[in-house]
């Protein structure tokens, strides 16, 4: 089991940047592939990055594409999200999963992923 907590959320200026946090517990989180999501208010929750469990390998959603980046460092058991360019619609709570284990394709549905964090409100003003 792992327990995932986001951090770095919060409130920035379209074109901005900011860099999401989720640290893991446990000594097994080089073992999930680990996931970004994001919910905005009345709306699914959607996928936005996937990297496998080395970090090797990601993929992204068309609508961040280019301007979002996910690693991982697996030395502190944490992955991170990078978003550049933000948008006025990148506003949403961002969560942060993992999945046991590595899967092809690359899972991109939340009923694919185990474990979640709280979730970090990011907000982006026009």
């Amino acid at each position: 089991q792992v327990q995932l907590v986001e951090s770095g959320g919060g409130l920035v200026q379209a074109g901005g940047s900011l860099r999401l946090s989720c640290a893991a517990s446990g000594r097994t989180f080089s073992s999930y592939a680990m996931g970004w999501f994001r919910q905005a208010p009345g709306k699914e929750r959607e996928f936005v990055a996937t990297t496998v469990r080395s970090g090797g390998s990601t993929y992204y959603a068309d609508s961040v594409k280019g301007r979002f980046t996910i690693s991982r460092d697996n030395a502190k058991n944490t992955v991170y999200l990078q978003m550049n360019t933000l948008k006025p619609e990148d506003t949403s709570v961002y969560y942060c999963a993992a999945r046991w284990g590595d899967n092809w394709p690359l899972p991109t549905n939340p009923n694919q992923f185990h474990y979640w964090g709280q979730g970090t409100q990011v907000t982006v003003s026009s």
